[in-house]
């Protein structure tokens, strides 16, 4: 088993033969790693966690730390990790509180950059990518293939739906609708679709196109959004992508940036 003679790993912790545990790491107990996982140097990472496999972390990353979230006592809550993401160097990843569901987990093949703060009950799903930086609040879910950028924070509760791109050093306070190319970072505002990264995953030209339409209805200053729903719904031939946006936007509790 590859441990360096100067990581420090608690008895209870689940490490396979084939991880890789590198110089001043600290492993607590209830941790579990998954198979050819490796953590590069002084890593520390505290249960309950559950780490898949072939992860690579970076030095000075911290995992499963106890949430700065004054209301939580020391309650069991739990961080979970998929599988084949980098978690670059500086990452704090906290675990969940009793209030948000004691659960904070992050999916398979993402990016998290340097500095990138997952706070407590946070969810992040799959392939997505935060940029140096970024700090997600409590509470936060982001959807898969999601991209955000450099130092741009996200309010709690908000949600950043599937294939969203977000500039960098935006403020985020209101949901973040998906598909949906958004900047500036005083008065966030959407630019339409994310054409780019749309096409990157194959998106069909008419699928992009129809979404288009739907943004710019979002858009309009002579319609509310309960309006521009109306007129999706009418004049937008339905896609599950555009079914998507509409459902997302209706389900919203803090609003969606337009």
């Amino acid at each position: 088993m590859a441990i360096h003679p100067t990581a420090i790993v608690d008895p209870a912790a689940r490490v396979p033969e084939d991880a890789e545990i590198g110089p001043f790491c600290v492993i607590g107990a209830e941790v579990t790693i998954g198979a050819r996982t490796r953590l590069m140097a002084h890593i520390f990472v505290e249960g309950p966690t559950w780490i898949g496999e072939d992860n690579l972390f970076y030095p000075y990353s911290s995992v499963g730390v106890a949430s700065q979230d004054l209301k939580y006592k020391g309650e069991r809550a739990e961080t979970r990790i998929g599988s084949r993401n980098q978690i670059r160097e500086f990452v704090t990843i906290h675990r969940g509180t009793a209030g948000g569901g004691a659960l904070t987990s992050i999916g398979d093949d993402n990016l998290l950059m340097a500095y990138a703060h997952v706070a407590h009950d946070c969810h992040v799903g799959s392939h997505t990518v935060l940029a140096n930086g970024v700090t997600l609040g409590g509470h936060v879910n982001i959807a898969d293939y999601a991209r955000i950028g450099a130092f741009t924070g996200v309010h709690q509760f908000c949600r950043i739906g599937r294939h969203a791109m977000i500039g960098g050093y935006c403020v985020i306070t209101q949901d973040v609708a998906p598909f949906s190319l958004t900047s500036t970072s005083r008065d966030p505002k959407v630019y339409g679709p994310n054409k780019v990264g749309l096409e990157r995953h194959d998106f069909p030209a008419e699928t992009i196109q129809r979404l288009h339409r739907a943004f710019r209805l979002l858009g309009s200053k002579e319609l509310n959004t309960t309006q521009a729903l109306e007129r999706i719904r009418a004049d937008v031939p339905e896609t599950p992508e555009v079914a998507e946006l509409v459902e997302f936007i209706v389900q919203s509790e803090r609003g969606v940036i337009k």
